[in-house]
């Protein structure tokens, strides 16, 4: 049987315009880190395995955990979200929102839009970012024993659809609930792979860390 044990990174650089602006963690995601590790030490320390992808955000989260990295996957980097937006709106007006009210009703669009294959010049198409995500999981399931994975929302929902069978909007409304920091629990085990456990953070279940329950 194998554990995984999905973590996202913690709060990144949220004022940034750019893919690189944004990839480094704020003060605030480097304690959401801190907190988890010190929570994980507490409960269950131990993996056999820690992969991260490539990204500045989720090799500092798996270190502020307190964990050596046995592995970077870039398998496991985000998808772009920037070049994205720049996409939607160039090609059908669609601009980026200004508030999370707006953001929950707008990221929904941008994933139906480019699994549709109505977004030109991005980065990597949805079949790929598909593929790749559920390749590294089929992969991982080959292993035995318990894996800490750190990575991205948005990959983390792509994980959520190969688990469950959402389709695309299903899939859009996880990505929107992932917060930073959380932990979600997958087993494979029988040839299957089971969900246990979904955007828990219990590192941040105190009154006192309220603040620091974040999704951006």
């Amino acid at each position: 049987m194998a554990e995984l044990i999905l973590v996202r990174h913690g709060q990144a650089n949220s004022h940034a315009t750019d893919e690189a602006g944004y990839d480094r963690l704020s003060p605030l995601g480097v304690q959401q880190a801190e907190w988890l590790g010190a929570h994980l030490e507490r409960t269950n320390p131990h993996f056999d395995h820690v992969i991260t992808g490539t990204l500045n955000r989720q090799i500092g989260t798996a270190r502020a955990m307190g964990y050596k990295i046995t592995e970077q996957d870039p398998r496991l980097d985000e998808l772009s979200y920037f070049a994205l937006a720049r996409a939607i709106e160039a090609q059908h007006g669609i601009p980026a929102p200004a508030d999370a009210t707006e953001f929950a009703r707008y990221l929904p669009q941008v994933i139906e839009h480019w699994a549709r294959g109505d977004l030109e010049d991005v980065p990597e198409t949805f079949a790929h970012f598909t593929n790749r995500i559920t390749d590294l999981i089929d992969d991982i399931c080959q292993q035995h024993g318990r894996v800490l994975i750190v990575t991205s929302g948005g990959v983390i929902g792509m994980v959520m659809r190969h688990v469950l069978g959402l389709d695309i909007p299903g899939m859009a409304k996880v990505m929107l609930q992932v917060r930073n920091s959380s932990l979600h629990r997958l087993e494979h085990v029988h040839d299957m792979l089971m969900l246990g456990t979904f955007n828990a953070t219990p590192h941040l279940d105190t009154p006192d860390r309220a603040h620091a329950r974040t999704f951006i």
